[in-house]
């Protein structure tokens, strides 16, 4: 089928039990390209494509943008984690 195919996607990544190593990325992409992403470890919006970097330098201006991401990794992530985590650990 013709037409654009566009998405974002959030992920929380973790290998460690407590949570320490926790990363949120929240990923734009275009056409299956990632263009921009925000990754909690840098703490701020990259541009991995040509279009992605105007998009990362406009995010990055946003300061209640910003603060919100940051806080994703404790809002969002560890919240989650920890609901799924106990009903994996209680199946089995």
């Amino acid at each position: 089928a013709d037409g654009y195919y566009q998405y974002g996607m959030i992920e929380c990544v973790y290998s460690t039990s407590d949570y320490s190593d926790m990363v949120y990325l929240q990923s734009y992409s275009f056409n299956k390209v990632v263009d921009v992403q925000f990754n909690s470890t840098v703490g701020k919006f990259v541009g991995l494509t040509e279009f992605g970097v105007k998009q990362a330098e406009y995010f990055n201006k946003d300061q209640a943008l910003l603060q919100q991401a940051k806080a994703q990794v404790d809002t969002f992530c560890r919240p989650n984690a920890q609901i799924l985590d106990s009903a994996v650990r209680d199946k089995a």
